[in-house]
Formats: C-alpha cells, structure tokens, sequence
C-alpha cells in the first residue's frame, strides 16, 4: 500500500452550519492530505446548513477533490456507513462536521497503521473547546480494554477492509455509543488485533450541553445493556477483565471524590447535600465505607 496515495476521509454532516468549513479546512491544510473528500449529508433541514454545504461544493480553491452525497436522515452511524461504502481507499478518515484535526492527524496516524499490520484502526488524544478546555488521553488498546468502557475517539482512521468484515456501523444505534459498538465489531471480527493511539492531541474536539455524547449519558445504562447483550460472547471469554475494567474506573472516580471531601473539611468549608449524605450513610461492598471512614478520620 502507498500510503500516500490511498487515504480517503468522510465527513458526516447534519445542520451543523459553518462549522462544516472547519472540518474540511483542517482536511486541506494535512501535511499528508487525503486523496478525496466525501461529506454525507444526513438529510440536513436548516436553510443555513444546505447554503454552507451548497457553496463547499461550488468552491473551486478547495484543492481536494471533493463529493457531496445527500441522503434522508438516518442517523450518524447510517452516514458514515454510506461515506465508507461510497470510499475506495484502504484507510478511511472518519470525522464529524463538528470537529476538525490539527495538520499532522492524518500523516502521524496513519503512520502507525502502516507500521502495525494487526492494528485495525488509530487514533489521537484530543484536544477539546467550546464549554471545556482540556486534554482526554484514550488509550486504544486489544478487545479487552474496550469491554468496561470506549479506549477511541469517534474521529480515527480505519482499515476499509476491517469495516467490510464486521459489517460496519450498527445503524439501529441513534442514542449514542455507536462508535464504541463499532470498535467492538471490529475487533471481535478480526481477532489478535487492536486499535492504536497517537499521544498527542491532534482532535480538536467540540464540547456543548447539548451534544449527543453528553445527551447519551443519560441512557448509558440502558446502551450497555444492549452491547453488552449484543457482544456477550466476548463478555463471557473475557468476564473478569471487563469486571475489573469497570473496577478501576470506579475507585479511580471515588478517590477523586474523596480527596475533595477531604480538602474541603481540611479547609473548613462546607459539603454539599450529596456529599453530606454519603458522610451520613456511607455505601457498604464497593470502597464506600471505607472511603468514610478516610473522610472522617482526616485531621488538620
């Protein structure tokens, strides 16, 4: 494979306006640039929205050559179904409209790829804006790491061929979590491979209240439920590296907790009701008493 030569990168787009224009700049501007934009157009209904997408399409300094293909709305996994079977090269960009990479995304991630034959699809850290600055580290990682929690950004590089095997995106899933079922896919249907990671944070990552990510939250159990039921056999193999994944996360967020509890009663100053309730009646088997009694036993 000339690498060079053979990365395509779909963008899916749905009302989002100018923001689009970002998305594909950060395209045009790679130090290694994709040999072809796809943008799917999940049935966009805002005025703005189809006059944006009207003028990328009539936009003759985009270097690129560039397809927009239209279609009703059928949700994200849907779109990048659609941008994927509409692609020919043997990786594929995947980014939300919403979103947009640093130059290097494309040339550092596809890199690892290239050098890794069993990696299956990468990644980077990303850097987030909007409501909330900072830097989120995922891992990447085999199937296992994958099972207690999502180790990669919706925003990767995937092998086409491993999105053909597995069948792609589960389009039923449109509350959110569809990335992770789909790095599930992949990695169950290509056995001994795993999804890799770039250290740096080369995503540039929207965050508002109101984006599905944080609206899925609201359904996380209910979602877990459903991939938990679709992978079981992978649950089953692997039971207690998806127990103990969960594990971790869990003491990793209580000792959080606790230390501010403890920071706060150091400096005198005043729990809110949630915390006053766990002080009062501590949860008993999973590190809650325990973490009380921590709290309690703080002195200046």
């Amino acid at each position: 494979m000339n690498i060079n030569n053979d990365v395509e990168a779909v963008i899916t787009s749905f009302n989002q306006k100018s923001m689009i224009y970002e998305a594909v700049h950060s395209l045009c501007n790679q130090t290694m640039q994709p040999k072809r934009i796809i943008i799917v157009d999940d049935g966009t209904t805002d005025e703005m929205s189809i006059r944006v997408l009207n003028e990328i399409e009539a936009d003759h300094k985009i270097e690129i050559p560039l397809l927009i293909v239209r279609q009703s709305n059928g949700g994200v996994s849907a779109a990048r179904n659609t941008g994927i079977r509409t692609a020919e090269a043997a990786l594929i960009v995947v980014l939300d409209g919403d979103d947009n990479l640093e130059p290097s995304f494309v040339e550092e991630v596809s890199k690892i790829l290239y050098d890794n034959p069993t990696m299956i699809a990468a990644s980077s850290w990303l850097h987030t804006f909007g409501v909330l600055e900072s830097i989120v580290r995922p891992s990447g990682g085999d199937v296992t790491a994958f099972l207690s929690h999502n180790c990669c950004p919706a925003t990767h590089i995937l092998r086409r061929q491993a999105w053909k095997q597995c069948g792609g995106y589960d389009e039923t899933m449109r509350h959110g979590f569809e990335d992770w079922d789909f790095f599930l896919n992949m990695l169950e249907a290509v056995p001994n491979t795993n999804i890799g990671m770039v250290e740096k944070p080369l995503i540039n990552y929207r965050t508002t209240p109101v984006s599905s990510n944080i609206k899925s939250m609201e359904k996380r159990l209910e979602i877990m439920r459903y991939l938990i039921e679709k992978h079981i056999t992978i649950y089953k193999e692997h039971l207690a590296d998806a127990l103990l994944g969960v594990e971790a996360i869990s003491i990793a967020r209580l000792y959080g907790w606790e230390s501010e509890m403890i920071h706060a009663k150091l400096m005198d100053k005043s729990l809110n009701n949630l915390s006053n309730e766990f002080i009062e009646g501590p949860s008993y088997g999973d590190g809650g008493m325990a973490a009380a009694v921590r709290i309690a036993s703080a002195q200046k």
